[in-house]
């Protein structure tokens, strides 16, 4: 009898850890919060973010939907007036299971230690914009020699415009360079206490007001000019929850496909507009651009190659003092398995390291 009973609970523990194995949230015997932190803060600090996929996953409730049959998980969404480094602070104090993150802060964050995984692009083929005071004799880039120009330090337009400055012959010692936040900048720029800023839509809000003049955009350049921002994932959330990080992918990629649908334009900027930023602005950031690219997930081999490529020129900058290598940082999988469950391979363009379409 003691013998029968021994091997009972032997089967009855091995057949808890299959099921365990196979459904991971029976394992979760504590209730859970997962935490996402967003590298931006809607005007007047609303709690909405504008310009990306997740933004659409948050504000129109995807991750939530996705995670309603698991009623002890919960999700906890944060916003950072101080952009991507403030979101690195955020990560390094545990404070982050996932973020959305631009490009330059991400690396700089790998630099510093940070253990990551990149698991879908948010914004693969984001522009940038140089705005100038209003009356300005400036006309573009190369412009700028010895003018007193506000670019956000450490933030994935840091990046961009020093491959803009390099593509037009100028580095940054030949500015008058002032670190400088969005709100201060449309601040400093509409006064006229700096000549110039680089930034992304919220220096369009200020040329339709007529406070400055947007006179150089990267839209229709080169694609090694474009920014990039990604939904990351902590190293510890990723092997305690594989299954969670896979239900929040899926419901990115979902917020993608309807982000993607030319017949959803109107709609999908309304959904932006909701961090207070206008309408008009979004419509002019996504004019001239395609849904399917600049809304694409996917981690195909040109994503890879611009974060490979801007470890390097980061480092050549000197935004950050050490070799940073990509090899592992990106996790895929996630992505492409979702792509497949709703049937999307043939969706979104995948682009080779060279830029251009893989198979053209």
């Amino acid at each position: 009898m003691i013998a029968a009973r021994s091997s009972w609970r032997v089967i009855r523990t091995a057949l808890l850890a299959s099921l365990a194995l196979a459904f991971p949230s029976l394992a979760r015997a504590e209730p859970l919060t997962i935490r996402i932190g967003f590298a931006s803060i809607g005007v007047d600090n609303r709690p909405f973010a504008g310009g990306d996929t997740l933004a659409v996953a948050h504000a129109e409730g995807y991750v939530q939907r996705a995670l309603q049959a698991d009623p002890d998980v919960k999700v906890e969404w944060s916003f950072f007036k101080g952009a991507g480094p403030a979101v690195n602070e955020a990560i390094a104090n545990g404070q982050l299971d996932f973020a959305l993150q631009g490009d330059l802060p991400s690396i700089i964050g790998r630099a510093s230690g940070l253990k990551t995984k990149i698991l879908a692009a948010t914004g693969a083929h984001a522009p940038t914009y140089l705005a100038v005071a209003d009356g300005s004799s400036i006309k573009g880039v190369t412009d700028l020699r010895g003018r007193k120009v506000s670019i956000f330090r450490g933030t994935n337009n840091h990046l961009a415009v020093v491959k803009i400055l390099a593509a037009n012959g100028l580095t940054e010692r030949d500015l008058q360079v002032l670190n400088m936040d969005t709100a201060t900048t449309n601040a400093a720029l509409a006064s006229r206490d700096i000549e110039a800023a680089f930034g992304n839509f919220p220096l369009i809000s200020l040329a339709e007001q007529k406070k400055a003049a947007i006179v150089y955009a990267t839209k229709g350049n080169d694609r090694g000019l474009e920014r990039q921002s990604a939904l990351l994932v902590t190293e510890a959330f990723e092997r305690a929850h594989p299954d969670l990080v896979a239900k929040v992918v899926k419901a990115l990629v979902e917020a993608a496909r309807w982000s993607s649908d030319e017949a959803n334009r109107d709609a999908l900027i309304a959904v932006w507009a909701k961090s207070g930023t206008p309408a008009s602005v979004f419509r002019y950031d996504l004019a001239d651009q395609e849904l399917r690219y600049r809304n694409s997930p996917l981690v195909d081999p040109f994503f890879v190659e611009q974060y490979r490529v801007q470890a390097r020129q980061a480092k050549a900058f000197g935004l950050i003092r050490r070799d940073v290598d990509v090899t592992g940082w990106f996790e895929p999988h996630y992505v492409d398995q979702a792509v497949r469950e709703l049937g999307l391979e043939r969706y979104w363009e995948r682009f080779g390291p060279d830029g251009k379409p893989l198979g053209s």
